[in-house]
């Protein structure tokens, strides 16, 4: 079986309820489409259990881009007193990051390296085909879209930044023959009600149900039979 989730947003509690649900097995697939970290306080907890799930892929999502840029150079926190990117540690710490710094300060030095790796290495979209249909994952917008607007290459530094934080909407194109699955934007942007329930069309899914909020929850979906699971 294959499953994705998004935007866990460090909230343990969201998580071990939706991994109690699908009771994933070894040869089944789960796609987390990044945003692990910042606003509630077990997101680099839960990023190391990930890392050592063989059957885990995870996306990178702005919020660990963000702290990669504000600290993803320095080794520790003596490293950070000198050399921390100060503009971007405020625009992560603006979005939630203090409680994942926070939490960081308390791993080892060789824990910190490896997390900072993995996160280094992380695909920005995957491709994926269940039964027959062919899905593109991505956090915030396809790469293929980047340079799409000329405002894009003020907006931005490179295509990876622009695919972790340009929201995608029903005006933007979609790669021909896939259909899209991200994150990043609650589905509230899309429809309504409460609580926040997945959204999709014929093109699109947006799974991101808000698991940053107090009143949101974690939504995951099986791509095998499109069967949806809400955390408790």
């Amino acid at each position: 079986m294959t499953y994705v989730m998004a935007d866990i947003h460090g909230n343990q509690k969201r998580f071990d309820s939706i991994m109690k649900q699908i009771n994933l097995q070894e040869d089944d697939v789960l796609y987390v489409l990044g945003d692990v970290v910042d606003r509630y306080p077990d997101g680099i907890k839960i990023l190391r259990k990930i890392m050592k799930m063989p059957n885990v892929k995870m996306l990178l999502g702005n919020h660990e881009h963000m702290m990669m840029k504000a600290i993803g150079h320095c080794a520790d926190a003596a490293s950070e007193r000198v050399n921390t990117n100060w503009q971007y540690r405020r625009i992560w710490y603006g979005n939630g990051g203090k409680v994942t710094h926070e939490q960081l300060k308390h791993i080892r030095k060789d824990q910190r390296a490896e997390v900072f790796q993995y996160i280094i290495n992380l695909p920005i979209n995957i491709d994926i085909v269940v039964n027959g249909v062919k899905y593109k994952l991505v956090h915030a917008s396809p790469l293929e879209n980047y340079g799409s607007d000329k405002w894009q290459f003020i907006d931005y530094e490179d295509e990876n930044e622009f695919a972790v934080w340009e929201r995608w909407d029903t005006t933007q194109n979609i790669p021909k023959g896939f259909i899209l699955i991200f994150g990043h934007t609650r589905t509230s942007n899309f429809q309504r009600g409460r609580p926040l329930t997945i959204w999709k069309n014929d093109e699109a899914i947006g799974i991101d149900c808000g698991s940053g909020y107090d009143d949101g929850r974690l939504a995951c979906l099986r791509l095998d039979d499109m069967k949806v699971f809400y955390s408790e």
